[in-house]
């Protein structure tokens, strides 16, 4: 992927990197400029089959109506169908991570249902930006940092895709505007109740001192290199490391791991874990920093550890073995 796009105007359809060959797509369209003008940026590219996914997420009143309308604005667009998915449990508490949480696996049901390996989302350069920072406030490391991948795996199954990543949303809200594309504005990317739109306030204070959008979506692609290179030398890490691997359980020789550096003993616990998940093991963003790196320096700093869980997973050391166990 590009560093950042340094144009202006509307996007034109050859701008967005195709998706032909890889059958069916699903696009998650909000209603809002930027999955707007992806949605029609792909079907005036001839994408073919393109199912207009957008979730009905029950947080504000309107939002069945404006669910409704994404259909009626895109009906006739080129290979364009569209289906509404309703969200029918909406609890109290972290509104926004529930509703997110939610909304994907929604989307995904959909496309394993369907057989659609992909799924696209809009996001782009200033939504990259503000996940740097949002991640920075957390206190992430090396992997919150690096931001959002061009493609992610979801669940196994299906592909978040974000083809939209260099180009800022400004580049988006021209496409709708040139294009007389409609589109609707969500009043919660602009309350202050939420950390992710009290981040957007701060941005042009942040542009004034040279901190913009397309510098921090640089820095989070120059973090995700170093990210890759790091993930290279753990796995080499964790295959000199490994002493045996049964059904839900991963041994490894605690002298090999104690001779790398912290960082990429974390990376070889980390990898176990992942080798152990299983699609019954929960999903998320896993355990806090602090907590894995508590955690790591005890497995690896002393002879004896007792058993500890952490994220779903059990871990011990004892006789130079750490053993790490699904819970």
């Amino acid at each position: 992927m590009a560093f950042s796009d340094d144009s202006a105007g509307a996007l034109r359809p050859e701008d967005v990197p195709g998706f032909a060959g890889r059958g069916p797509v699903a696009v998650a369209v909000s209603g809002g400029p930027d999955s707007m003008a992806l949605l029609w940026l792909l079907s005036r590219a001839g994408l073919g089959d393109i199912r207009a996914l957008t979730v009905d997420h029950g947080l504000r009143e309107e939002s069945a109506a404006e669910a409704l309308l994404v259909g009626r604005w895109a009906a006739g667009w080129p290979g364009v169908s569209h289906t509404v998915l309703t969200r029918t449990d909406v609890a109290a508490g972290r509104l926004m991570e529930r509703a997110r949480d939610d909304r994907y696996a929604l989307m995904a049901a959909y496309c394993r249902a369907h057989g659609i390996a992909h799924l696209l989302t809009a996001h782009h350069r200033d939504d990259q930006a503000e996940t740097f920072l949002f991640r920075l406030a957390k206190g992430s490391g090396i992997d919150g940092l690096a931001g959002m991948a061009a493609e992610t795996p979801y669940d196994g199954d299906v592909i978040l895709c974000r083809p939209l990543l260099a180009f800022s949303k400004e580049r988006l809200v021209a496409t709708c505007d040139e294009n007389k594309i409609p589109y609707v504005i969500d009043p919660t990317n602009t309350n202050v109740a939420f950390a992710r739109s009290r981040l957007r306030g701060t941005m042009d204070v942040l542009a004034a001192e040279g901190l913009n959008t397309k510098r921090l979506a640089v820095t989070a692609l120059r973090i995700r290199r170093a990210r890759t290179a790091l993930e290279h030398y753990a796995a080499r890490a964790f295959d000199a490391a490994l002493v045996a691997r049964e059904e839900g359980r991963i041994t490894l020789d605690a002298v090999v791991m104690q001779a790398e550096p912290e960082e990429t003993q974390r990376r070889v616990i980390m990898t176990a874990m992942e080798v152990l998940r299983d699609s019954d093991t929960a999903r998320g963003y896993g355990p806090r920093m602090e907590a894995l790196e508590a955690l790591c320096a005890g497995l690896c700093g002393s002879d004896v550890f007792p058993r500890a869980s952490l994220g779903g997973f059990l871990f011990s050391r004892s006789k130079g073995r750490v053993v790490v166990e699904r819970e």
